[in-house]
């Protein structure tokens, strides 16, 4: 179980009023690309659920897979990440060398989200770059890979028939991390193509007293906030800013 506290930005402005104000603190930035994936017959939402690939791009921020723009709803035969089809990827697996790329899978499931905590049920491990493209261009792939406890899992525990898997589409994400007064907070610039969020994450076992720190935080540095009311992948679904 996953459990995070998440907090909104208004807008850009109170985002970069954030980066500033935690500069001294940060350590890392990273580009990510997120896509998912459901059961062609809708066996992985219709309980809840969904799969995620995340691409981990160089700090240059140098684009291996274009800016995604399809929703749920949008998906056509071949699977599309941005304006272009991802017609190579024997390509773009001779990028992931230049690039630096890792890559990640992920299952989620039963996500709730109260006063700006989340509990979400997950499963994560690293998959090979290369393989990961290869199910970005063509999603059934993702029941072909061999040696991945979560892609078995995804296939298995939610019975995925013979359609197999279908792409949903994704985002960009540009996450700063800052290591605060003891925990890791996450700032996330996230690009849909309808629009950008911004958001304050923050992964513990005490959610409440972190929220409580983070809060005061922004609070006395007059940075208006509100509590997530939904995950990333909802806003992803829905095609409108929460």
């Amino acid at each position: 179980m996953e459990v995070e506290v998440k907090l909104r930005l208004p807008d850009s402005s109170a985002h970069q009023k954030v980066l500033s104000l935690l500069s001294p603190y940060h350590k890392k930035t990273h580009h990510q690309l997120n896509t998912f994936f459901d059961g062609a017959s809708g066996e992985l939402s219709s309980q809840r659920a969904v799969l995620r690939l995340r691409f981990y791009e160089n700090l240059k921020g140098n684009t291996v897979i274009n800016n995604s723009v399809s929703r749920v709803g949008e998906y056509k035969e071949e699977s599309k990440i941005g304006n272009e089809c991802v017609d190579d990827p024997m390509k773009l697996a001779r990028s992931k060398e230049e690039e630096n790329v890792k890559c990640m899978v992920c299952l989620k499931g039963k996500a709730v989200i109260v006063n700006g905590v989340s509990r979400v049920e997950e499963d994560e491990e690293e998959l090979d770059s290369k393989i990961g493209y290869e199910c970005v261009d063509d999603p059934r792939k993702l029941t072909e890979v061999e040696g991945s406890r979560v892609l078995k899992s995804a296939k298995e525990e939610f019975q995925v028939g013979e359609g197999g898997f279908i792409g949903l589409g994704g985002f960009r994400n540009e996450r700063n991390v800052f290591e605060w007064n003891g925990v890791v907070l996450e700032v996330d610039e996230t690009k849909y193509d309808f629009g950008t969020c911004y958001e304050i994450e923050c992964e513990s076992s005490e959610p409440e007293k972190v929220k409580e720190m983070i809060e005061t935080l922004l609070k006395e540095n007059g940075i208006d906030y509100s509590y997530s009311k939904v995950s990333k992948f909802a806003t992803f679904c829905s095609g409108k800013l929460p």
